[in-house]
């Protein structure tokens, strides 16, 4: 009979940026287990949140999570499904788009 794994929580953080690096707040939830001495990811939610940028959905300019049983990415209240090849890949998307918001907003006002 095969083991039940147990999900746990990998990683819970939150970031608040000062306003000279963009302003808002970074978010990092992910869910899990160990198995053989390796990560294995089973939910992750990644969101960067500036209400001086846009206003809806809570204020997440960006995103990307699991929910819902699919993959996708939020953008300004606009939902996408991505195609998965990791976490990792994922991760290093979210951490490029984020800065690239941020670069291409620093300085404007809303």
């Amino acid at each position: 009979m095969a083991k039940t794994r147990k999900e746990i929580l990998l990683e819970q953080e939150r970031f608040e940026l000062k306003h000279k690096s963009g302003g808002g707040l970074l978010s990092y939830e992910v869910w899990g287990y160990i198995e053989n001495g390796s990560t294995v990811v089973t939910r992750y939610n990644l969101a960067y949140i500036n209400h001086e940028i846009y206003q809806g959905d809570n204020g997440r300019v960006l995103g990307f999570d699991n929910a819902h049983g699919y993959h996708h990415r939020h953008y300004m209240g606009q939902i996408d499904a991505v195609e998965f090849l990791s976490y990792e890949a994922t991760l290093e998307r979210f951490q490029l788009e984020w800065q690239e918001i941020v670069k291409a907003t620093r300085g404007k006002k809303p």
